[in-house]
């Protein structure tokens, strides 16, 4: 069964639900993985992606902040979720396709903008979920996607400037280890940098930038891994970056991958 990913972190699924409709109607990704939905399930204004044959959902969510969901035009079941670090944030959801392929949708703490926990408690949580998300995938996973905004951008090119970016959040050693830690566990497989091994690339871009596209001070903090079980059969990774230069955007694109399962 092919089937087409894609994760976009919407920041807020109700106020962007336009533009979340015309990636379903331009794109038509067979799974739309969203992040930082800012909705209680209930409020997800499902009516449209119904419209538009997406008729199967699994959400957490939160009034005002996080919240994560997956739409899907294909059967797919819930699979659980988890509060990793006992924060009580909906950050994460798991789905399974009918053909056994589990989809993990994450949304990793940002850890605001001080990289010492000692002073800055949500660096420190973010830390801690990673450790937690580490320790979970360290059994036996299989046959699973991992998507979704995991706010560290590892490599050097993933980021428009290795050497300014060292000690802002996101970018720091200390997080890129953490997150090669989750990689490790698993041995989660990159698929975007599996089909796009070299070159800068980026998949947000700060709303402070006054041209964020000329000025191109971009991240890739948006990812899709796989098990090493089924990462030969992903291909077709991109970043559509258009998708930043809508109307009303979010600050990040859309990341796309197709698996020929």
């Amino acid at each position: 069964m092919p089937f087409t990913l894609a994760t976009w972190n919407i920041n807020s699924v109700r106020l962007r639900e336009p533009i979340v409709l015309k990636l379903l109607e331009e794109q038509a990704p067979d799974v739309l993985c969203l992040q930082e939905c800012k909705s209680p399930v209930d409020k997800i204004p499902m009516a449209g992606f119904h419209a538009l044959g997406y008729t199967h959902m699994v959400a957490r969510g939160q009034k005002g902040y996080n919240g994560v969901a997956i739409l899907s035009r294909i059967p797919m079941v819930e699979a659980g979720s988890e509060d990793f670090a006992g924060l009580g944030h909906a950050r994460h959801i798991a789905g399974q396709l009918e053909n056994g392929v589990t989809i993990h949708n994450f949304y990793v703490p940002a850890g605001g903008d001080v990289p010492d926990r000692e002073v800055n408690v949500k660096f420190g949580q973010k830390l801690d979920y990673l450790t937690e998300m580490r320790d979970y995938f360290a059994k036996d996973t299989k046959k699973s996607i991992l998507v979704g905004d995991l706010n560290i951008a590892p490599r050097e090119d993933d980021v428009w400037s290795h050497k300014q970016l060292l000690k802002v959040v996101s970018h720091t050693p200390v997080e890129v280890e953490a997150l090669a830690q989750v990689q490790e566990a698993a041995k989660w497989v990159d698929v975007t940098r599996q089909d796009i091994p070299e070159g800068q690339l980026f998949s947000w871009w700060s709303y402070r930038a006054k041209d964020w596209d000329a000025a191109d001070k971009g991240r890739r903090l948006d990812h899709v891994w796989a098990t090493p079980d089924i990462s030969n059969a992903a291909h077709g990774s991109r970043v559509y970056r258009d998708a930043r230069g809508w109307e009303k955007p979010s600050d990040h694109a859309p990341v796309f991958a197709s698996f020929d399962l």
